[in-house]
């Protein structure tokens, strides 16, 4: 009989390891790919042939078949020379930003122990950033990738939105959703995203930036401070730069926005394994799906429209090969296992953040080498649609001047 954690067992067992329960899983990559020698590790919402997809809730995998074959992206590693050593946990069915899960516990953030690792990549930040592998999958709809980087100090990507294939991978809300991936270092990125993105990095970086101000007022004060050599740096190695507002309208519109989008999206993702199931699922898991379902559709086109406004207002922003920077959280990670009333305003601000990716579908970079009081905070380079590898070439670029 399937054992099922409550929602107080991760109080009891405040960190756990970022693989889920099971038996141990080594699937060698190919031999003498370009990747021969890394080893990764896959989110529980990645297909791996043989195994059930968890998707972080043990009702997901008993009612849903077993795999026959491989996500696309865990293909891919594979095909390249990687080698596969486990699945990692992942807040329920993707639908969390802290990396808490009822059910399998809370993975350890290394650099930050009694904080959260971030969501809902969680387990595959955490088994990077502790050493248990070279690079990891994870997803990003709303932050999924970029907010734990920032909380484990690690770089880490979120794809131009459509650009990748999600074959394999399980969806929340489609018109946001992205795979993504985690390395320590930023030789490591590099390789990875070379294999992933399906080209070379260029050799010659942009030649603007734009430093959104309106998302640097918004971060608390020392997460500012901390950046700010960061930024000088980053300015430093692209030669020009402007201060600009990246969302007119307000962060906390375009916040509602993508959560507007995206709940709607989610609900309908899993309504009919909510209809068939009734399944069990921690009480901020289900009121997101709640309010997901009450959403109207004025509300969704309202948004909509939002979502149109975002996107012209980055194409503006990031005409002629620009790139923007931002912090990628206001703050370092929260500590672990705070109440759930305490953890609303926490959530909203890290969305007020994240939420232009799903919007407007731009790819973003997360990049380490900042402390709060010791805790990691990340400072996020974006680029138009398409410039997914000028950004990982900055990335790149910027470690070798640190």
């Amino acid at each position: 009989m399937t054992s099922y954690a409550t929602a107080t067992d991760r109080r009891v067992h405040p960190s756990t390891a970022p693989f889920v329960p099971g038996p141990q899983i080594r699937i060698e990559g190919r031999a003498n790919g370009p990747l021969a020698g890394l080893t990764f590790a896959a989110k529980d919402l990645f297909d791996v042939a043989g195994l059930p997809t968890g998707g972080g809730n043990h009702d997901w995998a008993r009612w849903h078949p077993v795999p026959d074959k491989y996500a696309w992206a865990v293909q891919t590693l594979l095909n390249a020379g990687a080698t596969l050593i486990g699945k990692t946990i992942t807040d329920e069915v993707s639908l969390g930003i802290l990396g808490e899960n009822a059910f399998d516990g809370t993975p350890l953030n290394p650099k930050a122990p009694d904080h959260v690792p971030g969501g809902s990549s969680s387990g595959s930040a955490s088994a990077v950033a502790s050493g248990l592998c070279d690079t990891a999958l994870g997803t990003d709809t709303g932050g999924s990738v970029r907010v734990p980087a920032s909380f484990c100090g690690l770089y880490g990507i979120r794809p131009t939105h459509g650009r990748l294939p999600l074959d394999g991978m399980l969806p929340q809300a489609p018109s946001s959703d992205t795979t993504g991936w985690f390395a320590r270092d930023a030789m490591t990125f590099a390789r990875v995203s070379h294999v992933m993105l399906g080209e070379d990095l260029p050799q010659e970086l942009p030649k603007k930036l734009v430093i959104a101000v309106d998302a640097f007022g918004f971060a608390d004060d020392d997460v500012q401070a901390a950046l700010k050599p960061v930024v000088s740096r980053l300015t430093h190695l692209i030669g020009q730069s402007r201060e600009e507002s990246m969302a007119p309208q307000g962060l906390s519109v375009w916040a509602r926005a993508q959560r507007t989008l995206q709940t709607a999206e989610a609900w309908e993702t899993f309504r009919p394994w909510i209809d068939a199931m009734n399944p069990r699922m921690a009480f901020v898991v289900a009121r997101n799906l709640i309010a997901g379902s009450q959403i109207s559709a004025a509300e969704r086109a309202w948004a909509g429209l939002m979502r149109m406004e975002a996107r012209a207002r980055l194409t503006h922003l990031l005409g002629d090969g620009a790139i923007l920077c931002l912090p990628t959280t206001p703050f370092p990670a929260p500590t672990k296992g705070q109440a759930i009333s305490a953890l609303n305003i926490v959530r909203d601000r890290i969305t007020c953040l994240a939420a232009h990716g799903g919007l407007t579908g731009v790819p973003q970079v997360s990049i380490p080498g900042a402390t709060v009081n010791g805790l990691p905070v990340g400072l996020s380079i974006v680029g138009g649609h398409g410039q997914d590898a000028m950004l990982v070439a900055v990335a790149k670029a910027m470690e070798a001047m640190s």
